[in-house]
């Protein structure tokens, strides 16, 4: 058997590259409403295809998991790209896959710094919503419409995530 434990990283614009844009307030913003308020623009864009889609804004209200987190599923949206913004400055952990053949490669795992988001690209294999310390409220942006626009993926055995400063 294959060492099946990941440390999560911190979550950097280069390491998600690949995977999808982060979301926060780096880089220079602009004012706006008469300069009573900064725009951070992340680079972040909602896609969206197939039938009837149109981009959603919900509300999830997500409950913590317990490390090392055991996964067993991930899952992907090729029909649109899904984001999650915090709206508590808490962090969460961001879990993803590279795609390798239709089926998820080995996971990566990050921890979001607070106030930090995610928008993964269609098609990307991800792990769940995964709150850290605290129940946690996110914006979710993703795609609504007809057709299939969940995959899930159950892995044979689970890999075990770890945080940055566990042992075991």
């Amino acid at each position: 058997m294959t060492d099946r434990k990941i440390l999560a990283h911190a979550l950097t614009r280069d390491a998600f590259a690949p995977f999808g844009q982060v979301i926060d307030r780096e880089g220079e913003p602009t004012p706006i409403n008469g300069g009573k308020a900064r725009r951070f623009d992340s680079g972040a864009f909602a896609e969206v295809s197939g039938d009837n889609a149109r981009v959603g804004i919900g509300l999830v209200y997500a409950t913590p998991y317990k490390f090392p987190l055991d996964l067993r599923m991930v899952e992907r949206h090729p029909l649109g790209s899904q984001a999650f913004v915090p709206i508590e400055p808490a962090r969460f952990l961001v879990v993803v896959c590279p795609d390798e053949d239709g089926k998820p490669g080995a996971p990566q795992a990050f921890v979001t710094g607070f106030g930090q988001g995610v928008n993964y690209f269609p098609g990307t294999w991800h792990g769940v919503l995964t709150p850290i310390e605290d129940a946690q409220s996110f914006v979710i942006v993703d795609r609504r419409g007809d057709g299939n626009n969940t995959e899930e993926f159950h892995f044979d055995e689970p890999w075990e995530i770890h945080l940055p400063g566990m042992t075991g």
